[in-house]
């Protein structure tokens, strides 16, 4: 099995599983994100974790041929990176405003049904490969 086929497989079911609990918990998640971006030790341990995942992801995965799915493991690692950066430097009150401007309650289902979207198409281009 190839590096690609393993990372997507691996990062479209981590997506698949971890939106459909959002999903399907709503005004938990809602409640959580509240509380995480209230606590600043809190964004600097998901930023850390979504940085190192990210940095793993683009040094050990940097893909921009070869199909949908070397470009979506790309991609997904560019996010994860972009997403830990930006809460290691950002105070928390602002990422919880971020939230806010983007819509992450408002429109909340959307947002996690895009995520899902994007964690099935993943996980079925990789199994298919």
């Amino acid at each position: 099995m190839s590096t690609t086929i393993f990372l997507g497989r691996l990062i479209g079911l981590y997506i698949v599983i971890v939106s459909l609990a959002m999903l399907l918990n709503r005004r938990q998640m809602l409640a959580v994100f509240g509380e995480m971006t209230a606590s600043r030790p809190w964004m600097l341990f998901s930023g850390m974790v979504a940085t190192v995942a990210g940095l793993a992801l683009v040094l050990g995965h940097q893909v921009w041929h070869g199909g949908p799915l070397a470009i979506l493991v790309t991609l997904a690692g560019w996010t994860a990176l972009a997403k830990g950066v930006t809460l290691l430097l950002l105070p928390a009150d602002r990422v919880g405003s971020l939230m806010t401007t983007m819509g992450i309650e408002r429109h909340f289902h959307l947002w996690m049904g895009g995520t899902l979207l994007f964690g099935v198409v993943l996980t079925a281009l990789a199994f298919a490969a």
